[in-house]
């Protein structure tokens, strides 16, 4: 399984399927507005977290899309939309409206959108379950952040929504979540290339992407 990401919550998920295909999943691309810039991707499945993302940023035209809750099997890949409700003050903005769980290879890959609760709901934490790879919001509060980590305890942990260059959205730095979570310094690499044997048998990891 190869993950790349390319700012906020946008990320392509490639995973083998059997010896000579493969199957591209792309999450969230976003508009050009907020100053970053996704490009052209293929996809075989197209998932939306909320109703800001930006379908042309697809070259591929026979995709499957998923932007609501519910059980999907495509390609050998499993997939579960958990909705998100939002609060009062949400209501209406487009805010995140799905965490989605993505099994493929043996792993379990959880893309928590743009979450803004201070805690997941017991409900919420049954629906997720085992997770071995865990994409989570950064970049508001770091500690509110660091305690979702722990009340889904992940195997790996890649920060998203948070600053990085030529970005207009207002967001904090990853630095304030990694001293939240140990304050050991992490080396960025360009993308997470992994297979079910090589997840961490102990602790925890927290891989930071390049975009």
């Amino acid at each position: 399984m190869n993950i790349t990401w390319f700012g906020q919550s946008c990320f392509q998920i490639i995973t083998a399927k059997g010896k000579d295909s493969s199957v591209k999943i792309v999450i969230d691309p976003f508009q050009n507005d907020i100053g970053l810039n996704v490009p052209k991707l293929e996809s075989d499945i197209l998932l939306f977290t909320n109703k800001n993302c930006d379908a042309g940023k697809i070259k591929t035209r026979d995709y499957f899309f998923i932007d609501e809750p519910g059980e999907y099997d495509i390609k050998d890949v499993f997939i579960q939309g958990i909705s998100i409700e939002a609060n009062e003050k949400e209501k209406g903005k487009n805010e995140a409206a799905n965490i989605y769980i993505i099994e493929a290879e043996g792993i379990r890959v959880c893309h928590l959108g743009s979450i803004k609760e201070k805690e997941l709901k017991n409900g919420q934490l049954e629906k997720i379950g085992n997770v071995d790879i865990l994409m989570v919001p950064v970049g508001e509060d770091a500690q509110v952040s660091a305690k979702i980590v722990s009340q889904i305890e992940p195997r790996i942990v890649i920060p998203m929504f948070y600053h990085i260059p030529k970005l207009k959205v207002k967001l904090k730095k990853v630095d304030d979540f990694l001293k939240v979570m140990g304050g050991k310094s992490v080396e960025s690499q360009n993308k997470l290339s992994i297979k079910r044997k090589d997840l961490p048998k102990e602790g925890r990891e927290i891989m930071i992407l390049k975009t």
